[in-house]
């Protein structure tokens, strides 16, 4: 029984990928996210799974697939958050955010059977996506979170408390717009290359 898991904020303007603004309007780092957040959930619910789970900051909108259940996110920090969403499962879970609408289902579809914790590092030195075979949420509280070593700090745990830890490949997050141009240049086809497209007009910005 895997359990997947995405932590995600609503995309509201004002409240989400505040760092696209500029050069992007806060509307437009709204529809970025919202793009992306989209791109993520759909490569979720196509991926095998007992059970999916959306962990939101906010109210669910049109944007979220059926097949999803959604809890709301609990207060504190991210690392609070995280071992929160680990929590509200029982045997393998598999966490990711909505920061990398690259994402695919083959790049989801871990094998417990190999090892107890998979790690995907991310190119600014943090993680896109956890793995826990059984989900212990004192694995994730007290790492620091949002920082170049957040994910040398989340391995360094796993390792501690004598995990077998496997990497998963490393992918880039969308934070600010020269992120978001790498990442639709990887995933032409996707929803959020078609919001970054009406974005950003001829001249560039």
């Amino acid at each position: 029984m895997t359990t997947l898991l995405v932590i995600a904020k609503e995309p509201r303007p004002g409240r989400v990928k505040t760092r696209l603004t500029p050069p992007f309007s806060p509307h437009e780092a709204a529809e970025l996210a919202q793009a992306a957040l989209t791109d993520t959930l759909h490569a979720v619910a196509a991926t095998p799974a007992t059970r999916r789970v959306l962990v939101l900051d906010g109210a669910p909108g049109p944007w979220l697939p059926q097949g999803f259940e959604v809890l709301p996110q609990c207060g504190g920090g991210l690392d609070e958050r995280l071992a929160d969403a680990f929590a509200h499962c029982s045997g393998p879970a598999l966490l990711i955010g909505m920061d990398t609408p690259q994402v695919t289902p083959e790049l989801l579809t871990v094998d417990f059977g190999e090892g107890d914790a998979f790690l995907g590092p991310a190119e600014d030195g943090g993680f896109w996506a956890l793995g826990l075979s059984e989900s212990d949420p004192a694995l994730l509280r007290g790492v620091p979170m949002s920082t170049p070593e957040t994910g040398a700090a989340q391995r360094a745990r796993l390792v501690a408390a004598g995990l077998r830890v496997r990497e998963l490949p490393r992918l880039r997050d969308v934070d600010v717009a020269a992120d978001a141009r790498a990442v639709a240049a990887l995933a032409p086809h996707s929803r959020f290359a078609a919001c970054l497209a009406r974005c950003t007009p001829v001249t560039g910005r």
